[in-house]
């Protein structure tokens, strides 16, 4: 099973692009969406032309704003959108749709802000996140995907000195939030297989930040640790263009 994520940056913007014809090349069995600034039928309906998958998705209650969608070509048991707590289900940014032996969550982290306004917001959100998966491996085991909005480690990131405690996405508190999913048997997959890769899968549209390649992993598969026997791949597709963020995948068996 070849499983795709993909912070779109606007599911209408991107399906102008190059968008549906990369996803039917890469036929990926399921595609976790985020940022589709969207609401549900607008999200369906820049969908239709990928005809061989069902469609859930959720959206905020402010227009045009974060958002989420997962496409699978195998029906779910069961789907669940959002994590029952009030104060983090209003912006659309959980999928969890079950299948015979695991759950798929697919999810799009709060920002903590340029001014970090939400940062302790954001401290919230990790803490009653990892709450939710905990309970959800109580019967089976998880998939999470989607941007998670920090850089883990020195290596996640071109410039960690510079944005170090100064910048979203490389806080020590949101550096913690991370750190705590991993020692929740949590796996991130691709530093599972690739210790020492260095690889990007966001780059601000600033200053040719793409093209020089200074750019930040924020997107990310954990898989619970009892699924890591059954994990064969874990990639990050650089090429594919038309957000600000590229595709991630992982192949399981």
């Amino acid at each position: 099973m070849k499983i795709l994520s993909f912070n779109v940056n606007g599911i209408r913007a991107i399906t102008k692009k190059t968008f549906i014809p990369d996803m039917v090349k890469l036929d990926p069995d399921i595609i976790c969406l985020q940022e589709t600034k969207a609401t549900v039928e607008q999200v369906k309906e820049a969908l239709k032309e990928l005809n061989s998958y069902e469609i859930y998705a959720n959206e905020a209650e402010k227009k045009g704003y974060s958002g989420t969608a997962i496409l699978t070509k195998k029906k779910p048991l069961s789907v669940q959108y959002n994590i029952g707590i009030d104060e983090h289900d209003h912006e659309g940014r959980t999928v969890c749709v079950e299948f015979d032996t695991l759950f798929l969550l697919n999810v799009y982290v709060p920002n903590s802000g340029s001014a970090l306004a939400r940062l302790n917001y954001r401290k919230k959100w990790d803490a009653d996140f990892l709450n939710f998966i905990k309970n959800l491996e109580k019967k089976k085991p998880v998939i999470i995907c989607g941007d998670f909005n920090v850089a883990h480690t020195d290596i996640d990131l071109a410039r960690p000195k510079p944005n170090y405690n100064k910048s979203a996405g490389y806080m020590q508190e949101e550096i913690d939030g991370m750190d705590n999913y991993c020692k929740n048997n949590l796996i991130d997959t691709y530093r599972y297989l690739n210790p020492e890769t260095v690889k990007y899968t966001w780059w601000s549209y600033r200053a040719g930040a793409r093209q020089r390649n200074i750019g930040w992993r924020i997107d990310y598969f954990l898989i619970s640790k009892n699924l890591s026997q059954r994990l064969e791949n874990a990639f990050i597709l650089n090429e594919i263009f038309g957000s600000d963020h590229c595709p991630v995948g992982i192949s399981i068996k």
